[in-house]
């Protein structure tokens, strides 16, 4: 009986556990990337024993590929070959590693699965815990199939009301890291509940679990209902049953209650994430580059909402406008739909699926000088590209709006049938 990540490691565990306690658990899953495959490598080596089970080794090369330099491709290719020698083969170069890890089937409710990646997190708007870690650990859990976990504390955000149009889960989530700070849930569990998160399709739960590491949480945790079984079934590869593991006479460390219905349109400002403001306090800032796309808003819902306000439209002549859908599939459906061409219309540029620009080594690197406003969930100083730009936050809504403009847009202002 306990808070929702205390019923899932107690599950796994097969005993009861606690906030404070140690919980040595089985992995169902360890995931890695082109940046930190290469380090988990060398830390299994240096364990000395053999794999326990490949089947649930799971690599993606999404945060730059294709290769944009020859470091990057000598980096995969030793990858490559490590995976062939080894016979590993949930290998995956299609798109960005939460998005494809969700698509394949991997995440389901109640599962644990670790990540070499700290937006791991995003799991856990289908009720998995998954939870970013380093190499040598992820190392340690391909020899052992275990890892352990110091059971967190929970915040408990229970949000009610509905949004206004033109307002989205991201603009109340940046909201949420604005109010308690980029450390204000580190090494806890934020639990996502209340009425406004049960009305939400998964892609918009996703971005409270994904942005969840950002206020430095652990990990952040949606308890799997009816929306999830049939996001499940009809838009991955997963096979049921589900474990729909909720929380039972849960004691919170802290319970924070939110009506969402006055929020405006957010902005994570320069430099740092907690540094949010209503969009209405910006607005008219000039901007070199948008970027739509990310871990937190590349999916395509997010490509339909951009597109539904640049439609018929062009984007300001001086501000390169990149899209980056977050995988093939959607890249897939967004060229049969139509968005595509939308796009390319109105002066876009739409790059390969993957992390492109949010990460500052291909698709859209800033210059000394530049500011950018973007649909991703990180706006350290020098994230995309020079440690002199400057990196704004918001809903894809505000970044279509202000591609058009140019300049930081309310897409209240814009008219639209998404806003």
């Amino acid at each position: 009986m306990g808070t929702l990540v205390e019923e899932i490691l107690s599950r796994k565990a097969g005993r009861e556990v606690r906030a404070g306690e140690i919980a040595l658990v089985d992995v169902d899953y360890m995931m890695t990337h082109d940046n930190t495959t290469p380090l988990a490598i060398e830390a299994w080596k240096r364990i000395g024993k053999p794999i326990l089970d490949k089947d649930r080794i799971v690599v993606h090369f999404d945060h730059a590929y294709p290769p944009p330099n020859v470091a990057a491709a000598a980096a995969q290719k030793g990858i490559v070959d490590f995976l062939k020698k080894q016979e590993i083969f949930n290998f995956y170069r299609q798109g960005i590693c939460h998005q494809v890890m969700i698509e394949e089937g991997f995440v389901t409710p109640g599962r644990v699965i670790v990540g070499g990646d700290s937006h791991t997190n995003t799991y856990g708007a289908l009720g998995a815990l998954a939870v970013g870690f380093g190499s040598t650990d992820i190392g340690v859990a391909w020899a052992t199939g275990k890892t352990w976990l110091k059971v967190p504390q929970t915040i408990s955000i229970r949000l009610k009301g509905a949004t206004q149009k033109g307002v989205y889960a991201k603009d109340v989530m940046l909201h949420i890291v604005g109010s308690i700070g980029m450390n204000g849930a580190t090494y806890k569990s934020m639990e996502f509940s209340g009425p406004y998160i049960d009305s939400l399709a998964m892609h918009d739960r996703i971005v409270f679990s994904n942005i969840s590491t950002e206020a430095g949480a652990k990990c952040g945790l949606i308890a799997a209902d009816d929306v999830t079984s049939d996001f499940l079934e009809n838009h991955t590869y997963a096979k049921g049953p589900w474990e729909k593991t909720r929380p039972v006479d849960p004691q919170y460390e802290r319970e924070v209650e939110i009506d969402v219905s006055s929020l405006s349109p957010q902005v994570a400002c320069h430099p740092s994430v907690d540094n949010v403001k209503p969009i209405g306090e910006i607005a008219g800032l000039p901007i070199d580059e948008v970027f739509i796309g990310g871990c937190t808003n590349g999916r395509y819902e997010d490509l339909e909402i951009a597109a539904s306000i640049l439609k018929g439209r062009r984007v300001n002549r001086f501000t390169r406008t990149i899209i980056t859908p977050a995988s093939q599939k959607i890249f897939d459906k967004a060229m049969e739909s139509g968005l595509t061409k939308i796009f390319h219309e109105a002066g876009c540029f739409t790059t390969a699926t993957g992390c492109g620009a949010c990460i500052g080594r291909h698709g859209g690197v800033l210059a000394p000088g530049e500011r950018s406003f973007t649909t991703m969930n990180r706006n350290f100083i020098g994230r995309m590209g020079s440690p002199e730009a400057e990196i704004y936050l918001g809903s894809p809504a505000a970044a279509a709006a202000t591609a058009l403009e140019g300049k930081i847009t309310d897409p209240r202002t814009i008219r639209s049938q998404h806003v």
